[in-house]
């Protein structure tokens, strides 16, 4: 493998520890690994000393634009592949991702669907079928949008491609934690909207959280995903209450 097909794994984590070993081990196929870590307190730091293959940044936490930038910025290949330590690669998308960084045809830009996983329950529906997200990357081709500090989004200079494979993801153990990571975005999307000087209203605190449910449980067919459907549905409403109610409260203090 020459200079030009090597790929740089870019982690960033917080409070990782029931993921972190199996998230290197699934990118060991990647020529180095950087992980960019918020402080973590749980273990995380510790498990990671144990990968000596692996560069391990301690930077604190801003937003995930900026986060994600700085990891950029520390990879030394040609090819960059952000995972998150809840996704991973099965076998026939890492045969995909290196055969692509052999033969990219000019590509700059590929992403990949990524299939949810709620309490080891696979999800099909509740909003999460047409979820797709970029993860490769050709290094010096992408930045991430600094005005967008959550579900951020990637500047790519040249032409996007979608991989066939998918990745999985397996992104919540329990409600509580679903509840926790709704909380988590909600607070750095209403900075976004506080930043851009947005003002919530009634239609922001009630209707707009009833039409994220109606919209994900009935139309996206949330009710097929049984109970998990439900509780993903609601709290996914929730997190839009909990964003609007934030604002109101960053702007109070104006």
């Amino acid at each position: 493998m020459n200079q030009s097909n090597k790929i740089s794994g870019l982690l960033i984590t917080y409070n990782e520890v029931n993921h972190i070993n199996q998230v290197i081990k699934n990118i060991d196929f990647v020529d180095e690994i950087i992980v960019v870590d918020s402080f973590s307190s749980d273990g995380t730091l510790e498990k990671l000393q144990a990968f000596k293959q692996v560069k391990v940044i301690q930077r604190e936490f801003k937003n995930f634009a900026d986060q994600r930038n700085f990891a950029i910025q520390q990879a030394t290949k040609d090819w960059i592949l952000f995972i998150d330590a809840d996704e991973r690669i099965p076998e026939k998308l890492k045969n995909e991702i290196l055969d692509e960084t052999k033969n990219p045809d000019g590509t700059s830009g590929f992403m990949v669907k990524r299939l949810y996983y709620f309490k080891q329950k696979r999800i099909r529906f509740s909003g999460f079928q047409t979820d797709t997200t970029y993860r490769l990357f050709k290094n010096g081709k992408v930045k991430y949008l600094e005005d967008k500090i959550v579900h951020e989004m990637p500047e790519i200079d040249g032409t996007s491609k979608l991989l066939k494979n998918n990745m999985l993801h397996y992104c919540f153990n329990s409600a509580a934690h679903y509840k926790s990571k709704m909380e988590q975005y909600a607070k750095l999307k209403a900075l976004e909207l506080f930043n851009k000087g947005k003002k919530p209203n009634a239609y922001h605190f009630y209707l707009r959280p009833v039409i994220k449910f109606v919209t994900n449980y009935i139309f996206r067919l949330g009710f097929l995903d049984g109970i998990e459907g439900f509780q993903i549905c609601y709290l996914s409403a929730y997190g839009v209450h909990f964003r609007y109610k934030t604002l109101k409260k960053l702007r109070n203090k104006l």
